[in-house]
């Protein structure tokens, strides 16, 4: 499995964002599948792909403030408090000459647990865009953040990474993703998706009849050194049981986390286990994740 985004713009529109790593085959099956179902069905359904859009992440709690201060006179109407998380809506900015952008798409969510918008750009305007969000928001309020402040966010948040705590071998019920999988789609008549032969059956555990799974992902709070990826995780009695996929030290908890796969039965919170570390065992407990809560927007009391 691998992260894609679907949005649904209006009733006959959707909007999909793959990972940029599986950006190839995901067109591909997008496309086989699409031309199966045009031969038999219809309506008929069309595949437009953009290439080469700019993205800008604007994450924290003063993004609304700040975007929703560069709104362009068109979209003055736009009250972004009533944008909740994981919903969509076309806007356009003004730049400080006055001239306004082409329509950004922006989207409520991110990859760091923070409130925020990932803001899809054309690509003449993403320097354009960077620069106006900086100047509204001055440096006391919003800066430019790298790579490795992003991974340790989106770690403190139970995020995965794809190519590293997911991949094509990863079910979402091994990857403590079940949730995804409605409980309107696990049985008839919507229960026929890609994959559903495998999931289904592993989302009911073998005490209940049926197959379950023998690894899951699990949220460490490891002691001593961090532990990176790659690190074996052992039991009790030394038997290693797993491995650590991400790990770094929360800049927020002032600990550090880890997350990875251990065997079925050892992945309860509260859970004793180690994380050897240089060739020394750290002593680390299984626990829930978000390491720190969410903040996303969902209405009602502000997340700031």
């Amino acid at each position: 499995m691998d992260d894609t985004i679907i949005t649904r713009l209006t009733e006959d529109k959707f909007y999909v964002v793959t990972n940029a790593g599986c950006r190839e085959k995901d067109a591909a099956f997008l496309t086989s599948n699409l031309d199966a179902w045009n031969n038999a069905n219809q309506p008929r359904v069309d595949k437009y792909e953009l290439r080469n859009q700019g993205l800008v992440a604007l994450q924290g709690p003063l993004a609304a403030d700040i975007l929703q201060s560069v709104l362009a006179p068109s979209s003055d109407d736009i009250d972004l408090k009533s944008l909740y998380f994981g919903s969509s809506r076309f806007l356009t900015l003004r730049f400080a000459s006055g001239e306004t952008s082409k329509p950004v798409l922006a989207s409520r969510g991110g990859y760091t647990g923070e409130d925020g918008f990932e803001i899809s750009v054309a690509p003449e305007d993403t320097v354009a865009v960077t620069e106006l969000l900086l100047a509204a928001g001055g440096p006391e309020k919003l800066r430019l953040a790298g790579l490795g402040a992003r991974d340790s966010l989106r770690l403190e948040a139970g995020m995965c990474l794809y190519g590293h705590d997911l991949d094509d071998s990863t079910t979402p019920v091994e990857g403590a993703l079940g949730w995804i999988v409605a409980k309107s789609r696990r049985s008839a008549p919507r229960n026929e998706f890609n994959g559903a032969e495998v999931i289904l059956p592993q989302l009911v555990p073998v005490s209940k009849g049926g197959k379950g799974v023998s690894r899951r992902r699990v949220g460490l709070l490891v002691e001593g050194a961090p532990a990176r990826e790659g690190a074996q995780i052992v039991n009790a009695e030394g038997q290693v049981i797993g491995a650590v996929t991400s790990g770094c030290p929360s800049p927020t908890l002032k600990k550090n986390i880890a997350m990875g796969y251990v065997k079925d039965g050892q992945h309860k919170s509260g859970t004793e286990l180690g994380v050897v570390v240089r060739g020394k065992t750290r002593k680390a407990t299984v626990t829930k994740m978000p390491f720190v809560p969410s903040k996303y927007w969902k209405g009602g009391i502000s997340p700031a």
